[in-house]
């Protein structure tokens, strides 16, 4: 998560049919509220809880700030550090996804960031420079309790792959607990809605054009009417070398890119943190992607180039 400049802290409202949309920026993504209302005040007021709750979630856990939560862990590898409740339950969801996962979910894995830098380029790391970050990944040698977190020295973490997913779902949890008009909330392509909209008074499913960077004549439609679509791919983050491209998705048992995933999947589920873990998980099977949410009997749309 990269952390949002303070200047560009702001909720723009426009009117659309049949309510407003409410956009700002955090977490480097365009982030949208749509509120299904007349009523501009309150639309204002849930997308402004909706923002607030994204930059607060960004503040507290974006590596890019030491003073961060995740800053603090990584800067302190080695020692035994107090983690409150919150940070408890993220660090439990990512255990939960490390066993699920066969060990492929790591949020230790950011370091290898180290040797791979996904600028599209042609510039490939050596054999020994992957060698050398590797004994810093393995989430099971980390120690996590309800009250402490302890990790090697040397190691990282990073909530990355799930800190978007995670404000997408606390934001329409607040909204929740204040409204039960119809809301879509969007951050950077990642999705929840609480209920059906109202068209000429009949209800009717939120129509969502998800977009991908870099495929311009290729959008997934998706109908929405309760839960969640989270979407991860490389569209924009790899490197292509002697005609082989290279994915940004990474194997963290051998520190070395996935062969042949998709370039984009989207994946559904009820809530927008399960959706994102599923994609990535989809997409750490590299070829097999589409194959291993169809045997889960999982929801999911794929684009391949």
């Amino acid at each position: 998560m990269t952390l949002s400049k303070k200047a560009e802290r702001k909720v723009i409202c426009q009117p659309r049919e049949s309510g407003f949309l409410l956009s700002f920026y955090a977490m480097a993504s365009p982030c949208e509220v749509l509120v299904d209302t007349k009523d501009k005040r309150l639309a204002q007021k849930l997308a402004e809880m909706a923002a607030t709750e994204a930059w607060r979630i960004e503040d507290k856990y974006s590596r890019y700030q030491q003073n961060s939560v995740c800053g603090q862990l990584n800067l302190r590898a080695g020692e035994c550090c107090s983690i409150d409740s919150e940070t408890y339950l993220l660090l439990k969801f990512a255990n939960d996804c490390f066993q699920m996962s066969d060990g492929l979910f790591d949020i230790t894995s950011g370091v290898l960031r180290k040797a791979w830098h996904f600028d599209g380029s042609d510039t490939i790391p050596s054999q020994t420079q992957i060698d050398q970050l590797l004994p810093l990944i393995g989430w099971q040698k980390t120690q996590l309790s309800e009250q402490s977190f302890l990790m090697q020295k040397g190691m990282e973490i990073d909530f990355g792959g799930l800190g978007k997913e995670y404000a997408v779902d606390r934001a329409l949890q607040l909204i929740n607990n204040q409204t039960d008009v119809p809301v879509l909330i969007n951050f950077g392509g990642d999705l929840a809605v609480n209920k059906e909209r109202m068209v000429n008074g009949k209800a009717q499913a939120w129509q969502v054009g998800i977009d991908h960077p870099s495929f311009y004549d290729k959008t997934v439609i998706v109908e929405m009417t309760a839960g969640a679509v989270a979407t991860s791919g490389d569209a924009n983050r790899f490197l292509l070398k002697d005609g082989q491209r290279y994915s940004h998705i990474l194997n963290v048992k051998t520190g070395w890119p996935v062969e042949n995933p998709p370039s984009a999947i989207t994946v559904a589920a009820p809530q927008c943190i399960q959706a994102g873990f599923l994609a990535t998980l989809a997409l750490l099977q590299g070829e097999n992607a589409e194959q291993f949410l169809t045997d889960q009997e999982i929801k999911h749309w794929a684009i391949r180039e």
